[in-house]
């Protein structure tokens, strides 16, 4: 952020040297961004979401679509004629000769009381249906929260390398003073001067690079953001939870238990499996007979007749009501390999549904276990960092004294960089193990704050 800083600063400069006096100085625009209104943005503005939130709607119009089964229909119908030459006309019982005009006008309407449970199996598939959509988006959203959890832990841990080779390059600033002195006094020779010179342009070249994985880190918010890339932006950071607040070891079952429970993908699937059910009770409907109502009231007008329009379809309505029953005594073996097609479909659901049971204990089990390494690193980085700061601290009295060369001082301080780094490096990988097995257990909470 400091080297984006920096140059916007320096195109500002540019670009003010170019303007004539009195011009209004243009100005970066700058956005700065906390981890709640990150979230909050990327659920807004995710493409995943927005095609899982698609799905649902696609599912609310199948639902739509089945619930209409039940009800009647209604049509209207108007049609005309003509007719030439010698014809009979049934409305006036006698051969016409000439040319004559009719007109027909009808309302139909019909439902279909019985057709084996058909329409019942559709309307429930199609909910089901719905809710696995449901319960898919939910994860798609907690997919996209934690690819902003843990791009904002990169960012804060590339900060916090930052602040470590900021730190490195002072001390070695700080020694290349104290060794010039000496040697301009003539206690030390030259030769540790270049040295230290050579150590200070490598923390410079160091710093250079971990303000450049900082950056970077950045860029991966914005694209996880989906931010107008010519933006500039500050993302602030939350504050992080100290060390002594990591939490004790996770018992494997119980997490295990917890997940199956709280997964919505789990639980969508299980809701699929429903569905395909209800997908095998529809297709075995067609084995059953199908009764349907139908009803219909209309008239008609024939200029065969010297009556006007109106008194003609008032003369000549007419009306019917009908009751079917259509039974299948064989359809080409349809509706068996459409009960087969459907039973497979069933299969299908049931092993997907295993799979990401499997799928689940493996991911909690590996990151328990991974989160029990992180935990051991951050202790043993811990005792790391402290030993190797009494080291350096020995080995710079030392050097005062004439004893040590500046040789093993640097060895020291870069064990203690390094230390240092190792430590920044195991809090985060620490903090992400703890999301990571909030994300796999399925309780990763949009509203929750990061490190909680």
């Amino acid at each position: 952020m400091r080297t984006i800083l920096t140059a916007g600063a320096l195109a500002l400069a540019l670009m003010a040297a170019g303007s004539p006096a009195g011009a209004q100085e243009p100005t970066v625009p700058f956005t700065s961004i906390t981890f709640d209104e990150a979230v909050s943005i990327a659920l807004q503005q995710s493409s995943s979401i927005a095609r899982a939130r698609n799905q649902v709607a696609l599912s609310g119009l199948d639902v739509s679509s089945a619930t209409m089964e039940f009800v009647p229909d209604l049509r209207f119908s108007l049609s005309g004629d003509q007719d030439f030459g010698r014809t009979f006309n049934t409305d006036e019982g006698q051969i016409l000769d000439g040319n004559t005009q009719g007109m027909n006008a009808r309302m139909s309407s019909s439902v279909t009381l019985f057709d084996g449970f058909a329409n019942v199996a559709n309307r429930n598939q199609a909910k089901l249906g719905e809710s696995a959509a449901l319960l898919s988006a939910q994860r798609v959203e907690q997919s996209v929260v934690f690819s902003v959890i843990a791009g904002y832990i990169g960012l804060i841990e590339a900060r916090e390398q930052v602040g470590v080779a900021e730190e490195n390059l002072a001390f070695q600033q700080a020694r290349e003073e104290e060794i010039q002195a000496l040697v301009d006094g003539g206690s030390q020779p030259v030769a540790d001067l270049y040295q230290q010179q050579a150590e200070v342009a490598a923390a410079r070249a160091s710093l250079v690079d971990a303000r450049g994985t900082a950056v970077l880190a950045e860029v991966d918010l914005v694209q996880v953001l989906r931010l107008d890339p010519t933006g500039v932006y500050d993302f602030v950071a939350p504050t992080m939870p100290d060390d002594s607040e990591v939490a004790g070891d996770v018992d494997v079952p119980e997490l295990l238990d917890r997940a199956f429970a709280a997964r919505p993908d789990l639980a969508g699937l299980r809701t699929e499996v429903e569905a395909a059910e209800a997908g095998v009770s529809a297709a075995r409907a067609s084995y059953w007979p199908t009764i349907g109502l139908s009803a219909s009231y209309g008239s008609s007008y024939s200029s065969a007749t010297t009556s006007s329009v109106f008194d003609q379809f008032d003369d000549r309505k007419s009306g019917s009501l009908s009751l079917s029953l259509s039974v299948p005594l064989f359809d080409g073996r349809q509706a068996a390999r459409a009960t087969e097609r459907a039973r497979i479909q069933e299969y299908e659901a049931e092993l997907a549904l295993d799979d990401l049971r499997q799928q689940i204990a493996l991911e909690v089990r590996r990151v328990a276990v991974d989160r029990e390494s992180a935990v051991q690193r951050l202790a043993a980085a811990a005792a790391q960092v402290e030993a190797a700061e009494r080291a350096l601290e020995a080995v710079q009295e030392r050097y005062g004294s004439g004893v040590a060369t500046v040789f093993e001082v640097n060895q020291s301080q870069a064990s203690y960089v390094s230390a240092s780094s190792a430590l920044v490096g195991a809090r985060y990988t620490l903090l992400f193990q703890d999301e990571l097995l909030d994300y796999y257990v399925g309780e990763l909470d949009p509203a929750q704050a990061l490190g909680s």
